[in-house]
């Protein structure tokens, strides 16, 4: 679950209603992020690269399409010097919003064309696996599936006279398909998610936004009685931004809580688990076309099956991004990050350290 665009994407609906004009905005770039692990573990180095396409075209005053998908090549080096690879295309979403009280009530479809990976050899299982760790917050941290469908709303409505208060829900259908190649079918579990948020301002300048989201999620069905189960998850958010001079500090924190679920003897359980983030933003504008943005976040996170979770790892990241206008319809962002903490597995305790580095270009007309 990729958490700070999950909440940033919901909280929009709250003060921003469905613009009047049409237009297309296109944003596609590459991002690089590797990580190199000490010794003690099965691998040592996973390196993934992505080549993100989204295009999002607004049609008169109440709807809007957008279209999302990727190229992903992924790769990890086991400490034996083997190197087990992916590439391809990700699964492709195509999103239709619609305005029914603009600003007040959106209405959302999306269809997700199963375009990526969704039969692998079982010799790719640990590529797969260690690409989906919250942990490490890889651009893409899965591949691909059979597809499905999902529908939800989203409202919101003023309190006082700057604040507002935002509800949502959603629920996702998936189609069964054949994760691991030779395999059983599976038929993934209904998963519903329940939103509700608030923004405003508050004393000299400053601006807050917070969500809460509730998610829970069906068994899956792996054929034969066999079941695959992931708990319910709480996820709270909180962002504040604030005015220092010509500049601009944004401060932000999220939790996401993953619950044990209830299971029969025999089922597949994910353990329950705890990601918590904390992170600051300083824009500082170097020119009108110049924007740097230095950066820090701490992430932490904890997992088990048992009563006390333990400890799965940890992560600074710093670094900055630099924002260039090169046209009135046009941005680049330059990125560069570098990450190091530490990785535990069964009681071995090892170092991670590595760079993020990726350029976004977003058009618009």
């Amino acid at each position: 679950m990729r958490a700070p665009a999950a909440v940033l994407v919901f909280i929009g609906v709250l003060a921003t209603s469905t613009s009047a004009q049409s237009g297309t905005v296109a944003r596609t770039g590459v991002f690089f992020e590797s990580y190199s692990f000490g010794t003690g573990l099965a691998f040592d180095r996973l390196s993934e690269m992505t080549i993100p396409l989204a295009i999002t075209q607004r049609f008169g005053s109440r709807l809007v399409v957008d279209l999302g998908t990727a190229y992903a090549s992924a790769s990890v080096r086991e400490s034996g010097g083997n190197t087990i690879e992916h590439s391809g295309l990700i699964d492709t979403d195509i999103r239709a919003t619609v305005g029914v009280m603009p600003g007040r009530l959106l209405l959302t479809l999306v269809g997700t064309l199963p375009t990526g990976a969704a039969e692998v050899p079982d010799t790719t299982i640990p590529l797969f696996g260690a690409t989906a760790t919250d942990l490490l917050a890889f651009t893409t941290p899965g591949f691909g599936s059979g597809g499905g469908l999902s529908t939800g709303f989203a409202s919101a409505f003023k309190v006082g006279q700057n604040w507002a208060v935002g509800t949502g829900a959603s629920y996702r259908y998936g189609a069964s398909y054949t994760p691991v190649a030779g395999g059983g079918e599976m038929s993934p579990g209904g998963e519903g998610r329940a939103r509700v948020g608030v923004e405003g301002p508050f004393g000299g300048g400053k601006y807050f936004r917070g969500a809460f989201i509730y998610t829970t999620s069906g068994a899956n069905d792996l054929g034969g009685g066999a079941r695959s189960l992931t708990g319910n998850r709480a996820l709270v958010y909180g962002a504040m931004s604030m005015p220092l001079g010509r500049n601009s500090l944004s401060l932000y924190a999220w939790n996401m809580r993953r619950f044990s679920p209830a299971s029969d003897s025999g089922d597949i359980v994910t353990p329950r688990g705890n990601v918590l983030a904390v992170g600051a933003r300083f824009e500082r504008p170097m020119s009108p076309k110049v924007t740097l943005v230095p950066l820090l976040e701490f992430r932490h996170e904890l997992t088990g099956p048992t009563d006390k979770m333990v400890l799965l790892g940890y992560l600074f990241r710093t670094g900055t991004d630099l924002r260039y206008r090169l046209s009135t319809q046009a941005t680049a962002v330059v990125q560069a990050q570098v990450a190091f903490g530490k990785l535990n597995d069964e009681g071995t305790s090892v170092s991670l350290f590595g760079p993020r580095l990726g350029m976004l270009i977003e058009w618009s007309r």
